[in-house]
């Protein structure tokens, strides 16, 4: 008579648990992280990181571009002192704060206009039509072009001895005389604004499009078999849903418009109506050679990116409800 074999319950140790066995991969993932961005971030720190302290570090110094060495160290006197009954500094100074002004304008004006026209460009382009592919390839070209290759392109049509934009202009009967575009202090800001909304529409675009790309087809749907008109379909279903893509294209291109520099130099150099935070600096760097108040002017402008970008990031987490 054989006996039975009675089966052994497996013993449930720490290592099945499921708690245990996530914690312990999920360790083992966060390990393997930071070791494949250690090479990057020690790249990054040595890049970025180290200049930023040495700029810092400058700013509260009289360092000039000839003797860096031999600088000292002089407190908050390139941002704001009190001499002989009078304020001195960079927070006192009018051109800082016009080129402070001359940034902000420049963003706000030109991300907007960048995000309107980008949002019309990507709806044309989601639209089916013969050719298609081909215009998507052509309306990415703008994007392509160097920066500094299309602001000196944009140089010589706006150009008021031969450009080509005032010849056509005059053609048309819509001016009477040749516009100094770039030299004027009441067209050039604007001048500067539309150069960097035709290169950079093609950014947000592409971003819209991709976005538009990923919508689901059964809302539209729903709404023609409605007769819902097109338009209250965008504002209502087509908008909130690329929402998220425009914050990532709107946060990218604030980025780069705040610290605008390359487009607006080339085309008006060091001119006071249309100066920027960088070109303010630069030309306290380089031309007056003032290291210590050159590095004050971009210590202020890297403190404005970051206050305006954590803001913009504020409003969108609040805009999107997503929970701290």
């Amino acid at each position: 008579m054989s006996t039975p074999v009675t089966e052994r319950a497996p013993q449930v140790g720490r290592s099945s648990q499921p708690g245990y066995r996530g914690t312990k991969v999920r360790r083992q993932r966060v390990r393997a992280a930071w070791l494949f961005l250690a090479p990057m971030l020690v790249a990054l720190a040595l890049v970025a990181g180290w200049p930023l302290l040495r700029t810092f570090y400058f700013s509260f110094t009289d360092a000039s571009l000839s003797d860096t060495a031999g600088a000292a160290f002089i407190g908050i006197e390139n941002y704001l002192v009190y001499d002989d009954g009078a304020w001195y500094g960079l927070l006192t100074d009018p051109v800082w704060w016009t080129s402070v002004w001359n940034t902000l304008y420049f963003s706000v004006v030109s991300v907007s206009l960048e995000v309107v026209f980008g949002i019309i460009v990507a709806l044309l382009l989601n639209a089916e039509f013969k050719g298609r592919m081909l215009v998507r390839a052509a309306v990415l070209i703008p994007w392509a072009i160097p920066t500094i290759v299309s602001a000196k392109m944009w140089a010589w049509m706006l150009n008021d001895q031969f450009g080509i934009i005032n010849h056509l202009l005059m053609a048309l009967g819509i001016i009477d005389a040749p516009i100094a575009w770039t030299a004027s202090a009441s067209y050039s800001m604007w001048a500067v604004i539309m150069v960097d909304v035709w290169k950079t529409i093609p950014f947000v675009a592409l971003l819209v499009l991709a976005a538009l790309q990923m919508l689901p087809k059964d809302c539209y749907e729903a709404a023609e078999v409605d007769g819902i008109h097109p338009v209250k379909v965008f504002f209502r279903v087509t908008l909130p849903l690329i929402t998220p893509a425009l914050l990532v294209a709107v946060i990218f291109r604030l980025l780069d418009a705040l610290r605008v520099f390359d487009v607006i130099y080339v085309l008006t150099s060091n001119s006071t109506s249309t100066m920027t935070m960088s070109i303010y600096a630069r030309q306290q760097l380089v031309e007056f050679q003032d290291v210590g108040y050159g590095s004050a002017a971009s210590t202020m402008l890297f403190l404005i990116i970051a206050l305006a970008v954590v803001i913009y990031l504020y409003l969108g987490r609040r805009q999107l409800g997503v929970d701290q």
